[in-house]
């Protein structure tokens, strides 16, 4: 890639102005703008009614109607159907154009047009938006603001603008209603999750309501823009020394929940190869460093950009700049340790390693004791065999990654959601490989990155820090534990203490137990009806019919349909059904 002897100093440059804008603040109505999360339930905060819902559910189906789904749908009948349906939808196409094994190449490509060719809303309505947002007139805060936007994706639009003192900015701007319509949506799969968990086992490999969780929780994160604004300043810090890397400092005195502002980086994104090519750009060169500095960010930062897609990383002056932050994953070094244990263990083809590592990154659902290890062990074997037999650098970590989160699901066992935004992240950048990068994997690069990067002396200090705090933490449960000891002794000999018991172990057992009991229960009720309907015959107790008294017949009939009944039972557990 060539290099821009003036990049340094446009870092400088950017750090001066940029400080000198921290000084200067909006006029006092842009403080009063709410920017923090508001601590009102959900339903308030983003006007969540059932009549919301049903007219929510009703717009839905009309365009279904529309559009004639059951038809089928065409690659451009679809991107315009989940444009019509609103932000969530789009967002979700966004992830499917990712997805070549679920959708037709040709639908992928066009449900990648989704990221920047969605309808804008006209300039009155932003111009709106900030006036509200502000609480004073535009002008009062940009000189000028350009009426085309930059671009236009499914939450907000960008426009170039120049605040009242002088600098050259990119305003970000929330659509207006699109985090309400995304509440909705969202509240709405809240409440099919709810219905269809009912009729899912639990072995099933999708836990809808796990997925719809993570999709509030990062709907939370993308819609507050003053999240970003944090998110940027925090990657702008970590990447002052280095080369080539960063990305649009934000001026947070100009923030809100619903508006961000930030540098104007003029440049050519990756999505356009040929143009970073005719330029004199070397696409192996930005292609490296981008796979680079992403290991970065995750093994050593631990702190990463979650959707690096083309569309969000622009090349200008020699530098790349990764844009829009509102997702971003965070992993401590216990877990970035981890993830290194998990691609060498399944390199090296040592599946008791790989299971270990897993296990101590998981969660599991319920009570661990329930967890078919065999079967874990089992499904791990298939996962080895299908990538342990190749190189390092031949290892495909995307796939990889995405095959523990199906593997994890398949065997109950819920996996940090940092893993899930790690392994999209890797399979997002693996897409650009492709172009960039044809002979290389991705994998290689980051096992380069992992052996430069291990430092005994580094690791030897993060260990100590670990060390430090893990004891900190033993140390104050040992005290909490002294104090209740001591209560529980003082209540023993008061004769107050009580104790509560739980057997643990397999609930499949405990059913069979109950049901041995169940029978045998049965069993006696059986043998009592008939004793007692023979103790009436011979009594001869009326009334009589055929010589037969008739609480006696009743008493004979019962016994022969519940032992009948309890003779099928039998059969069918020791045929195993």
């Amino acid at each position: 890639m060539p290099a821009d002897q003036s990049t340094q100093k446009q870092h400088g440059e950017e750090a001066q102005r940029t400080s000198s804008v921290a000084s200067h603040r909006v006029p006092r109505a842009v403080d009063a703008v709410p920017g923090a999360p508001s601590s009102l339930a959900p339903s308030e905060r983003y006007q969540l009614t059932r009549v919301g819902r049903r007219a929510r559910i009703g717009q839905i189906f009309k365009l279904a109607r529309t559009y004639e789904v059951w038809r089928g749908l065409t690659p451009e009948r679809m991107r315009s159907l989940i444009e019509d349906l609103g932000p969530m939808f789009v967002k979700m196409g966004q992830i499917l154009a990712t997805r070549s094994e679920i959708l037709p190449q040709e639908y992928c490509d066009e449900l990648g047009r989704l990221r920047t060719e969605v309808e804008p809303v006209p300039f009155s309505v932003v111009r709106d938006c900030l006036e509200a947002e502000y609480g004073i007139a535009p002008e009062h805060v940009f000189a000028w603001i350009a009426e085309h936007p930059l671009g236009s994706a499914s939450l907000a639009q960008v426009h170039r603008a120049r605040l009242v003192t002088g600098e050259d900015v990119a305003v970000k701007v929330q659509r207006p209603g699109a985090q309400q319509i995304m509440a909705q949506d969202i509240d709405i799969m809240r409440s099919l999750a709810r219905h269809v968990s009912r009729f899912m086992r639990s072995e099933q490999v999708i836990d809808f309501t796990g997925v719809v969780e993570e999709l509030w929780q990062s709907f939370r994160e993308e819609t507050n823009f003053l999240m970003e604004a944090k998110n940027l300043e925090e990657f702008y810090d970590l990447h002052v020394g280095v080369p080539n890397i960063s990305c649009p400092r934000p001026y947070t005195a100009y923030c809100t929940e619903h508006i961000v502002v930030m540098d104007y980086i003029e440049g050519i994104s990756v999505e356009d190869p040929a143009t970073l090519r005719a330029a004199g750009f070397r696409l192996h060169d930005i292609g490296s460093q981008i796979v680079e500095d992403y290991a970065q960010q995750v093994l050593d930062d631990g702190f990463f950009h979650a959707d690096p897609h083309a569309g969000n990383i622009i090349v200008s002056g020699g530098v790349i700049y990764f844009i829009d932050l509102g997702m971003v994953g965070r992993m401590g070094g216990h877990d970035r340790s981890l993830v290194q244990e998990m691609i060498f263990s399944i390199a090296r083809g040592n599946v008791a390693d790989l299971k270990d590592a897993l296990m101590r990154f998981a969660v599991s659902r319920g009570d661990s004791s329930e967890l078919d290890h065999a079967a874990f062990l089992t499904d791990l074997d298939y996962i080895v065999s299908d990538f342990a037999a190749r190189d390092l650098q031949d290892l495909d970590v995307g796939g990889l990654f995405n095959a523990l989160v199906n593997l994890a699901r398949k065997n109950d066992v819920e996996l940090p959601s940092v893993v899930t935004m790690f392994a999209r992240g890797l399979v997002t950048l693996e897409g650009l490989l492709s172009e960039y990068l044809p002979d290389v994997n991705m994998i290689e690069i980051i096992a380069r990155h992992m052996s430069r990067s291990t430092n005994p002396v580094s690791a030897a200090q993060e260990m100590a820090s670990e060390l430090k705090t893990d004891s900190w933490k033993a140390l104050k449960s040992s005290l909490v534990a002294a104090g209740q000891l001591d209560l529980a002794s003082r209540m023993l000999t008061r004769g107050q203490l009580k104790i509560n018991t739980q057997l643990l172990g397999s609930e499949q057992v405990l059913r069979h137990i109950g049901g041995i009991i169940d029978r045998l229960s049965m069993a006696i009720v059986v043998a009592g009806l008939f004793i007692g309907s023979s103790v009436v015959y011979y009594a001869k107790i009326e009334p009589v019919i055929f010589g037969i008294p008739v609480i006696g017949f009743l008493g004979y009939s019962s016994a022969l349909v519940l032992a009948l009944g309890l003779g099928r039972e039998i059969w069918r557990n020791s045929h195993g059904k």
